[in-house]
């Protein structure tokens, strides 16, 4: 299912240290109607933001001078109104929370689908997202459990591994691994 090009056009601000992937997402973009300005840091994100005042973001969550999360906050006092997607190679329940109650009003996971980025800067917000069909496993459930808990002590495997009770060097393999489905 195609999504229509939007009426209007909307100036977003796509940031995003990947330059293929941002590249190929700003030319779909723009198909769809969005005036895009292209970025690949958060200093020079932070400069167009303040100049185009975008209606509309993309924002990766590890950006190589930073955190999208810090630029969404940034976008948001901004605009209120600015409708920010959040994209991540690194997903998991911690930052999908944090992004949420920064002010994205989606969270995608990397490789995103170019039309999932559209729905949801389309959407009106009166749609719901569906309920997975099978709930997690109870490895994902511990999974993400050391993973918002990591995100809490700020990365630091020492202090995550003192609050989990586990020997740091467990928690260095379980968080070399990727996520359990």
């Amino acid at each position: 299912m195609a999504t229509e090009p939007m009426s209007d056009n909307r100036p977003l601000l796509l940031v995003d240290d990947d330059a293929p992937f941002r590249q190929r997402l700003s030319v779909l973009l723009a198909r769809k109607g969005f005036e895009v300005t292209s970025v690949g840091s958060l200093s020079e994100a932070r400069m167009e933001a303040a100049r185009l005042k975008p209606s509309h973001a993309v924002v990766d969550m590890r950006l190589e001078d930073g955190n999208g999360l810090d630029l969404v906050t940034e976008l948001r006092a901004m605009s209120p109104d600015v409708r920010i997607v959040m994209l991540t190679g690194y997903g998991n329940l911690a930052t999908a929370v944090a992004a949420v109650k920064a002010g994205a009003i989606d969270y995608l996971a990397k490789p995103a689908d170019p039309e999932d980025i559209v729905r949801a800067l389309s959407a009106d917000g009166s749609t719901r997202p569906e309920a997975p069909p099978e709930p997690m496993s109870a490895d994902r459930v511990r999974w993400e459990h050391i993973q918002r808990v990591y995100e809490l002590c700020d990365r630091n495997v020492s202090e995550t591994a003192r609050r989990l009770k586990m020997h740091r060097r467990t928690l260095q393999r379980i968080l070399a691994k990727r996520s359990p489905k």
